[in-house]
């Protein structure tokens, strides 16, 4: 393992207690950050934390991204525990039910983009402010893959990942001259909880379409985003990277 210099940083991770947010906490630890677990399930934050805590400075708060006031109030407490966000990986997400669009469920649609894509404008938009102020950030927003090519029977998934290509574009430019980094990783399928909620044949599509012939590993994607929010990413902002094991065209 490369070891990154993340030491004497703090990072907030959103949806933090499982899966790819979990394996970044990890290997943010392991490379001298302390850590800010942010999730909407107490009893997995409480167990994350319990595994994490030998490794390092660890805390956790309950959030719903998708509420502006639980989103301030997760970052007031966070700067109260550490006195700093220097970084900010937003992971929170929902797969969503599969629905040809025209079968899309109305409240399914609301619930996706709300978690996937309001979550990741309420973070940014409450924690920025902080990162200016230090004339310091790094940020990573997880997109998918699904964002750049758009899958079949996730039209709500898809188009919210999309919108935090564009969103992660976007804020990149406004803060450009602040040195705060901000960019995106686009993900093909992870063999993560997140699995449970699609169906099996929706499972073997997005397998078939990976050219490496496998699910992405959490690690890997860890790996990644730990050099994109250290202070050696210094010129690279609004900018998408993509983890899709070539399956990805542009």
């Amino acid at each position: 393992m490369n070891q990154i210099d993340l030491n004497h940083r703090h990072a907030v991770i959103t949806g933090g207690a499982q899966g790819i947010g979990f394996s970044i906490a990890t290997r943010l630890l392991a490379s001298g950050a302390s850590v800010s677990l942010w999730d909407r399930d107490e009893e997995l934050l409480k167990f994350a934390f319990d595994q994490l805590r030998d490794a390092g400075e660890v805390s956790i708060e309950v959030v719903d991204v998708s509420n502006p006031e639980s989103v301030v109030s997760a970052t007031e407490n966070t700067i109260g525990k550490h006195g700093k966000i220097e970084i900010l990986v937003a992971s929170a997400g929902i797969a969503g039910p599969n629905y040809k669009t025209w079968e899309y469920p109305i409240d399914a649609w609301t619930e996706v983009l709300d978690i996937n894509l309001t979550g990741v404008f309420l973070c940014c938009r409450t924690i920025v402010p902080y990162m200016l102020r230090q004339d310091y950030g790094r940020i990573v927003n997880i997109s998918s893959i699904a964002g750049k090519e758009g899958n079949a029977t996730a039209s709500g998934y898809s188009a919210a990942k999309a919108g935090v290509i564009a969103f992660t574009k976007s804020l990149g430019k406004e803060t450009a001259l602040n040195n705060i980094a901000v960019n995106c990783i686009t993900p093909a399928a992870a063999k993560t909880r997140i699995l449970d909620q699609v169906t099996q044949e929706h499972i073997d599509f997005m397998l078939l379409k990976i050219p490496r012939g496998r699910f992405l590993k959490v690690d890997e994607v860890s790996s990644m985003v730990a050099w994109l929010v250290s202070e050696e990413n210094s010129f690279t902002t609004g900018a998408v990277f993509d983890l899709s094991g070539g399956r990805a065209t542009y």
